[in-house]
């Protein structure tokens, strides 16, 4: 059923377009956030007694890099994901159009 496709559709590309927006709002807040730690470089004295032996010390940007990319990547995924469902609706309602034009011509030959 060609509104049933149609509904799914939009829905479809409703959805990776939010989720684009708040991914774009995470990632920025994100970048904000590890752009400013890594701009002051403030020395800060440990919070309470040394770490135990074996243990490394706690570094807050250490795994920033590899979220930030997953993220963007997400983005990039959705992106791709509503060019997709946008090019499938456009096959879909050409073909509805000729099966339309077909049935049509065919019902008036007759």
């Amino acid at each position: 059923d060609r509104e049933k496709e149609n509904k799914e559709f939009q829905s479809t590309v409703s959805d990776q377009r939010e989720t684009q927006e708040l991914l774009k709002k995470a990632l920025s807040v994100l970048q904000d956030f590890y752009n400013k730690k890594a701009l002051l470089q403030v020395r800060q004295e440990p919070a309470g007694p040394p770490p135990p032996a074996g243990f490394e010390s706690y570094k807050k940007n250490a795994g920033s890099s590899g979220v930030l990319s997953l993220l963007e990547q997400i983005i990039s995924d959705a992106k791709a994901m509503e060019a997709e469902a946008i090019r499938s609706e456009e096959d879909s309602q050409k073909a509805y159009e000729d099966f339309v034009k077909e049935t049509n011509a065919s019902i008036e030959a007759k």
